[in-house]
């Protein structure tokens, strides 16, 4: 994953944590929209390890994701 796109990621899961929801939208979709078949591969699997960054709850306190 290119390290611009990982930038953009986390901050939006930064942003959605402080629910700036439509902020964090509009920093994602661009990189996740712009990324080859290979780079979505890589962002679906960060954002399947990392959906507690978006929540900001403890995996462990949380339901397990499917």
């Amino acid at each position: 994953m290119q390290p611009s796109t990982l930038r953009a990621l986390n901050r939006a899961a930064e942003l959605t944590r402080q629910n700036r929801f439509t902020e964090a939208v509009l920093i994602a979709e661009p990189v996740i929209l712009a990324a080859d078949n290979d780079e979505g591969d890589e962002i679906r699997r960060w954002l399947i390890d990392h959906v507690t960054d978006f929540t900001g709850e403890n995996r462990h306190d949380s339901k397990e994701i499917a």
